[in-house]
């Protein structure tokens, strides 16, 4: 197994709120509770138990990505190139922070990001998360002006996070951000900056 950078590497997917249909959210993390758990009570030892929660986590994972791809409810508000802009110049302002940010791609509903957080840096990734969610959310909200109710969330609660395991996987998870937009045939601009962003070494 590849070694990764001491520190902690993290693929991380936002949405928009409502682009998932609740039933599906639903299902999707009931089934993700049942293959745990199954792992768990299956006499298993701690190495298998870990595999069989990453392979839990990777079906989870494909579903779910899968639904958001198909954008068959809710907004797509970052088919829009000034969000779009927003949420990368966002993104690439947690360098200053102290993460490292490896790739990440703007979708139409959904953002995926990979970000390294070096060991000893003291900072929290989930806070670092949260305070770019209500960044990008206010200055996204100015844009769309009457496009949002007041009331309503641009982003939908939390996000869903998967810790690389190796140089190998990072490898994989690197190249499936590059290019998700042409697996999904979105236009061209969609596979430039700001869309898109990959940074050539860790």
């Amino acid at each position: 197994m590849n070694a990764l950078p001491p520190g902690e590497t993290l693929f991380v997917t936002s949405r928009l709120a409502g682009s998932l249909r609740h039933a599906i959210g639903r299902q999707l993390h009931a089934d993700l509770q049942t293959n745990m758990e199954v792992a768990r009570a299956g006499g298993l030892t701690d190495e298998q138990q870990q595999l069989a929660y990453q392979r839990a986590q990777k079906r989870f994972f494909a579903q779910f990505d899968a639904e958001l791809d198909r954008a068959e409810v809710g907004p797509t508000y970052l088919e829009k190139e000034k969000l779009a802009e927003i949420v990368a110049g966002e993104l690439l302002m947690l360098e200053e922070q102290g993460f490292r940010v490896l790739a990440f791609a703007v979708l139409p509903n959904h953002v995926h990001a990979v970000l390294h957080l070096p060991a000893g840096s003291g900072l929290s990734m989930y806070k670092a998360l949260q305070l770019l969610h209500q960044r990008t959310a206010a200055q996204c909200r100015r844009h769309l002006r009457n496009q949002l109710p007041p009331e309503a969330d641009f982003w939908q609660t939390g996000s869903y996070e998967y810790a690389v395991q190796d140089a190998d996987e990072l490898t994989r998870i690197l190249a499936y951000v590059q290019h998700h937009a042409q697996r999904l045939r979105l236009p061209e601009r969609f596979h430039d900056w700001p869309y898109v962003y990959e940074m050539v070494k860790l």
